[in-house]
């Protein structure tokens, strides 16, 4: 049984990751802030950010993505490191975006995370994101101006 339950674990948390990054994209902040604890905290340090609780952290994504004329964030599967109710893990990220000022960042990240499993299942208790490549060069390409979320071509 406990292998059965390790492997469960193992999915639900590689699907809350996912969450966090599509309830980003689609700048779903209730549902971004909801996969967290209660007490949890989102702290980006390079950018001297941090954000503790759902309401600060709500507050706080609804506010770094009004920074963004777009965005675009996917993750990787990393590691998971089941403790019982608890886990470890780390998740990595390719980022590039334009800022509304006209600056551009494409990034290559890690996402130091801690897990605790709740009564809604796996929530995070802590991401900390380290910026591990950088690059400020203005992008060539552009986004088109569509309805957030849309589908195209179904």
């Amino acid at each position: 049984m406990g292998d059965v339950q390790a492997i469960a674990d193992r999915l639900e948390i590689e699907a809350l990751r996912g969450e966090f990054t599509d309830a980003g994209m689609m700048r779903d902040y209730d549902r971004f802030a909801s996969l967290f604890t209660q007490d949890g905290a989102w702290r980006i340090p390079d950018a001297d950010v941090e954000f503790v609780g759902r309401e600060e952290i709500r507050a706080g994504i609804e506010r770094l993505q009004g920074l963004w004329d777009y965005f675009v964030q996917t993750a990787h599967p990393g590691t998971i490191r089941l403790e019982g109710g608890t886990a470890g893990g780390r998740a990595y990220i390719a980022e590039f975006g334009r800022m509304r000022d006209g600056s551009s960042h494409l990034n290559h990240s890690v996402y130091h995370d801690r897990y605790q499993r709740t009564s809604d299942g796996w929530k995070f208790t802590e991401r900390v994101y380290e910026i591990r490549y950088l690059d400020t060069t203005p992008l060539a390409g552009s986004a088109p101006h569509a309805t957030p979320g849309a589908v195209h071509g179904s």
